[in-house]
């Protein structure tokens, strides 16, 4: 009879825990947006409706940089935060899936002091004695440090920020390669990780990895279809995509707008005489300088040509002359090669200025007005901005 019951009970455990990651996988595949996976997958770690987990945190390995990342982090930041975010769920009905719709509908995860600390945190590969993190990339094991094993890490980063009475560290892999890692913990209702905690975190840590793999790609893939190959710019088509999205923010949200129409002063001289290799130099130089030297939130595009447009988001005419005088005197003082052959011996820029909704409300009016302007700088007698 106890065996019975038992078997009953374990077949039980195993309908739910399937339930569990099946949930949790259809809604990976929901999205091909990073962001959004990483919340999936913590969501999935820590909510009531997923493996329950207190608080967890994602790392990812940034190959290229030689580093592990935080990237996310999802839990309250004490009990008493704990008990309310619990009780408003409890109260709300909320199911996974409620709980993600929230994130998509308003696009962050709520922002706390422990989520900015985990983002900030960056950890190189190299760093491997005593650290959690690259120990769990380089070995690509699951670990569960317990009150008796976590001593030995005592000056691991993670775990004097943490402070963990014990914490699952489990590896994210794509094609036996680690490409992340995810820590879990119940700091504050003190529940014991138990096997079958740690190996349902690692079922859903196989199928974690394979989205992020397909999210990295998607972006890769998405990223060089909007790039300019020569200059490594946004092209053509996603500046019309951006300058629309932008304008309607602006309109929305009644925020200032501005766009450059930039254009080298003399271009064809250059090239007629150099040719076009020497010219393609030229080009991915000035996209170079033009991006190093705007700000983040700018968006610097080849518009075709010599001719490059930048988007200057909550920008108003004034700033964005400022900014455009700025980019033309810069210009105008970096050492190209073999520039000494134009008429003034220096390449230069014109720019023209537009704003919304003073110059036009639609993008097309602001990018013919922007081109208006260009050519009063070029018949200014060039190296000017107008607008």
């Amino acid at each position: 009879m106890e065996e019975t019951v038992k078997i009953s009970k374990d077949l039980e455990r195993a309908k739910l825990e399937l339930a569990i990651l099946y949930e949790i996988s259809n809604a990976m595949r929901t999205t091909l947006k990073l962001d959004e996976i990483l919340y999936i997958i913590l969501t999935g770690v820590t909510a009531h409706a997923g493996l329950g987990f207190n608080r967890a945190l994602l790392f990812l390995v940034n190959e290229k940089d030689g580093l592990i990342e935080g990237k996310m982090a999802i839990g309250p930041e004490t009990g008493s935060d704990a008990n309310r975010i619990w009780n408003q769920i409890e109260h709300q009905k909320m199911d996974l899936d409620d709980l993600i719709s929230v994130y998509k509908d308003s696009g962050h995860v709520h922002q706390s002091s422990f989520n900015d600390q985990i983002r900030h945190i960056k950890i190189p590969l190299k760093e491997q004695k005593g650290n959690i993190l690259t120990l769990g990339v380089l070995d690509g094991m699951p670990l569960l440090l317990t009150r008796e094993t976590i001593q030995n890490y005592s000056a691991d980063p993670i775990v004097n920020l943490l402070h963990p009475e014990e914490i699952a560290v489990v590896p994210l892999k794509a094609k036996d390669k680690v490409n992340g890692i995810i820590l879990a913990d119940n700091f504050i209702t003190k529940k014991p990780i138990s096997k079958d905690d740690l190996r349902m975190l690692i079922m859903l840590a196989n199928q974690a990895g394979l989205a992020i793999e397909n999210s990295r790609l998607f972006e890769l893939t998405a990223l060089r279809s909007h790039t300019d190959h020569l200059t490594d710019l946004w092209n053509h088509g996603y500046f019309q995509f951006l300058l629309q999205e932008e304008v309607e923010k602006s309109r929305v949200n009644q925020r200032p707008l501005s766009l450059l129409a930039v254009d080298i002063d003399d271009f064809k001289v250059y090239n007629d005489s150099l040719g076009h290799q020497a010219g393609d130099t030229i080009l991915k130089d000035l996209a170079a300088l033009l991006k190093g030297y705007s700000r983040k939130m700018d968006y610097v595009c080849r518009y075709g040509g010599e001719e490059f447009m930048i988007i200057l988001p909550q920008t108003d005419k004034n700033e964005a002359f400022v900014i455009a005088e700025r980019l033309r005197q810069d210009v105008e003082k970096y050492k190209f090669m073999h520039e000494e052959i134009l008429p003034n011996k220096k390449l230069t820029v014109s720019i023209g200025l537009a704003t919304f909704d003073a110059n036009g409300s639609t993008p097309s009016e602001l990018i013919s007005y922007a081109d208006k302007a260009l050519y009063q700088a070029k018949h200014k007698g060039k190296n000017n901005t107008c607008f």
